[in-house]
């Protein structure tokens, strides 16, 4: 029972992601504009700190769920991955290589079964390429560290902050609680 329903929420979404895809202007925001002040590129950043690992040391590294999400660009069931009721205040970052992601302060709730942000922790902690899978015109988000993929980010985000929703794979994320 709990399979099927998971199952039908994974279809209803898709099936979400693909209306909006189909109703939004797929020839703007390509390669070289920008989204929130962060350019889309699909060239990852430099970075003096730059994470290299072979398949096999991120398999050693991270559960079967992670890898196929963070390395594999996979996509965790709706409303099944963590973080998503979190309400305490700390900072999410990547579980790849521990580069601070997201600030509890921006996460908010979106009602899409994924932990949802307006604004990253740092532009430059994230970076943004066109993804055209699935028959859609999307925006990946990937950790600028390891070019771990978060997931991806749209224009329906609270219109009081910067109308943007990252909407982030709960299991690819840390959260280290405030300490105050």
């Amino acid at each position: 029972m709990k399979l099927t329903l998971i199952a039908i929420a994974a279809v209803a979404a898709a099936i979400g992601f693909g209306y909006y895809a189909l109703n939004t202007n797929s020839t703007s925001n390509t390669d070289g504009d920008t989204i929130g002040g962060i350019k889309v590129t699909n060239k990852s950043p430099e970075r003096k700190d730059k994470v290299f690992k072979t398949d096999a040391e991120w398999k050693k590294q991270l559960t079967p769920e992670q890898y196929k999400i963070l390395r594999a660009e996979g996509t965790e069931a709706a409303f099944c991955g963590g973080h998503l009721n979190n309400k305490e205040k700390g900072i999410y970052s990547c579980v790849g290589c521990n580069l601070p992601l997201f600030k509890s302060d921006s996460k908010f709730e979106s009602g899409t079964g994924w932990p949802s942000f307006f604004q990253p922790f740092k532009q430059e902690n994230v970076w943004l390429k066109v993804d055209k899978s699935f028959g859609m015109t999307r925006y990946e988000v990937l950790c600028s560290r390891c070019d771990g993929h978060l997931g991806h980010v749209f224009d329906d985000g609270p219109t009081d902050k910067t109308g943007l929703r990252y909407c982030i794979n709960g299991d690819i994320l840390t959260f280290k609680k405030d300490e105050k």
